[in-house]
């Protein structure tokens, strides 16, 4: 019987072939979010395939909750997907995708999201999407910008998975560029990037990188109160089945936490954000998405 099996190698693709020859997408999506007096309302929405947005009703909830909606299946090498979300007039509002984002091998450019988040003095603004996982030889970029005024209120959290624990993929090549730039009130607050080149993937298992882990997250907060959150998000985090440690740049809350699987990563985040929520970091809630 003869066997087959996947060869983990870059040049599976045909001679001259490149992912900028090939339909690639170029998704938009675009938010407004505002108070009035009957509550939090969605002022403006704009949405280019694939991407996709609905608000589902939630009986009794004061805040406004967005899910996000990949129509492509996942990003491809090449593709462009940018994601804008704005509060004014003292929002309320939460954003979560419908599921875990695919980032799949690429042939030979980088798929590129930009995600944009501008949160007005008295509003209050979480993004809380599901997991991206990235496949080996995926070749990925991502920023995250975002500007806060120093009335708002701010959860982000964003999170990596390494491969596809069920088909026990190693990600043994690729491409990875995480970066995130925070404004309050237009001057720079804290910048921050992670990258991983195609020479590196293979010594990412070393202790002094990320040893066993194979999923990661990095959490910011901005509020009031930040000596008070900062206490609590520390007490918490000794109780996590996974590595978890949470400091202060100015006055921003960063959280960094890393686990050997996905669902030790996600149990250790729900146990975070519910005690988080309960306990004051803003009114919001774990979204039901991230049960479904």
């Amino acid at each position: 019987m003869i066997q087959l099996r996947e060869i983990d190698t870059p040049a599976l693709h045909p001679v001259g072939v490149s992912d900028r020859h090939l339909q690639r997408a170029r998704g938009l999506c675009r938010i407004v979010a505002g108070g009035s007096e009957r509550g939090n309302e969605i002022f403006d929405v704009f949405q280019r395939s694939p991407l996709r947005v609905t608000f589902p009703r939630i009986t009794g909830a004061d805040v406004k909750e967005a899910v996000l909606i990949n129509t492509g299946g996942g990003i491809a090498g090449g593709d462009r997907l940018e994601c804008e979300v704005a509060t004014v007039a003292n929002a309320s509002i939460a954003v979560t995708t419908q599921t875990a984002e695919r980032v799949y091998r690429a042939l030979d450019e980088p798929a590129r999201i930009l995600t944009k988040l501008k949160v007005s003095d008295g509003s209050r603004l979480a993004w809380l999407p599901q997991e991206t996982i990235v496949f080996n030889w995926a070749r990925l970029h991502r920023l995250t910008e975002v500007e806060i005024s120093s009335g708002a209120q701010l959860l982000v959290l964003e999170w990596l998975v390494f491969g596809r624990a069920a088909h026990g993929e190693q990600i043994i090549g690729g491409q990875l560029s995480d970066r995130w730039r925070v404004k309050k009130d237009g001057r720079l607050l804290w910048e921050d990037a992670f990258h991983v080149g195609e020479e590196v993937f293979s010594h990412l298992t070393r202790r002094a990188l990320l040893g066993n882990c194979k999923a990661i997250a990095t959490l910011i907060y901005f509020g009031p109160e930040l000596d008070k959150a900062l206490e609590l998000l520390r007490d918490i985090s000794g109780s996590l089945d996974c590595i978890c440690a949470a400091t202060s740049v100015g006055s921003l809350i960063i959280v960094r936490l890393a686990a050997e699987t996905s669902s030790k990563l996600k149990l250790a985040l729900l146990t975070l954000l519910q005690l988080g929520f309960e306990f004051g970091l803003g009114p919001f809630r774990v979204p039901k998405m991230w049960s479904c």
